[in-house]
């Protein structure tokens, strides 16, 4: 019986930047997406239905009947495309990241449940219909179909690659306190801010993008950190340590990220905020270019 794999890594906003609120209160973004090489884990064997199994040390924290975002996203797919896949899948998820975290860890398990679907259908599944279904699924799906760094604005549904990207590697520290997404925007102060800076489809070195983050920010990090008072307090101190370049909350929080230019920078890095923060979920890893 076929295996069938996929790997669903850590989506990490750079930069976040609010622009506006729409009349259907969605609110459009300005970001810059990078996926980081730790990940949950998927896997699938034909079955007469779709089913799932949960493990991994966050498997505790999600749903693992019809409101996972593994069934969600397959029966959106098969909605989709009624006869391109094959009947059913057991699907087993390995969860090895935290949620409610702003890494967009079930987003990236939405994402690679379309992958797997995509590549065992019977016909061929253009990429723009796949990120249709993905933006119905959530905002920030459709990037985490293709997990390369991009560009996105809208919703979720403009994605603009931003390749090749520099080397880079980061420290991912979670206080593993969730945080509730709606919650943090009915805190913002303003819903229409400026945009991020003009930027080329690629940066040419890490100096010139660490240069370009320093004019840019994370619009949620203020009414978050009210929420997680540990986001500031973690954002401080990594931002302190050997070699970060920025140190600055992900998404809606609570995971706070540093820039490094080397893995072993991102290592020590990562070994002493372990030793500060040792009831934190901390890893550290390299900027990978695809799922």
């Amino acid at each position: 019986m076929t295996l069938y794999r996929q790997r669903a890594p850590a989506k990490v906003n750079l930069a976040l930047h609010v622009t506006s609120r729409r009349p259907d209160g969605f609110h459009e973004l300005e970001s810059l997406f990078v996926f980081a090489a730790l990940c949950d884990e998927l896997q699938a064997r034909e079955n007469q239905d779709d089913t799932l199994v949960v493990s991994g040390p966050f498997a505790a924290d999600i749903p693992s009947g019809a409101d996972n975002l593994v069934l969600r996203a397959a029966s959106a797919f098969r909605e989709r495309w009624p006869n391109a896949a094959a009947g059913g899948l057991a699907f087993e998820l390995v969860k090895n990241l935290p949620v409610a975290a702003g890494i967009g860890s079930g987003s990236a398990d939405a994402a690679a449940t379309l992958r797997m679907l995509a590549a065992t259908s019977r016909f061929e599944i253009e990429t723009e219909a796949l990120y249709e279904v993905a933006l119905g699924i959530g905002a920030d799906v459709p990037a985490c179909v293709t997990s390369v760094p991009c560009l996105v604005s809208g919703i979720g549904e403009n994605l603009l690659p931003v390749v090749p990207f520099p080397e880079c590697y980061l420290v991912l520290i979670n206080p593993l306190i969730p945080i509730s997404t709606p919650e943090v925007f009915s805190r913002l102060s303003s819903t229409s801010n400026p945009g991020l800076p003009g930027v080329a489809k690629k940066f040419d070195d890490l100096a010139s993008l660490a240069m370009w983050l320093d004019n840019t920010r994370n619009d949620l990090a203020s009414p978050a950190t009210v929420i997680v008072p540990e986001i500031g307090e973690i954002s401080d101190d990594l931002g302190k340590t050997q070699g970060c370049l920025i140190a600055r909350m992900s998404g809606s929080g609570a995971t706070v990220f540093g820039l490094f230019a080397t893995g072993d920078e991102a290592d020590q890095a990562g070994r002493a905020m372990r030793k500060k923060w040792h009831k934190s979920w901390v890893a550290s890893a390299p900027v990978v270019a695809s799922a």
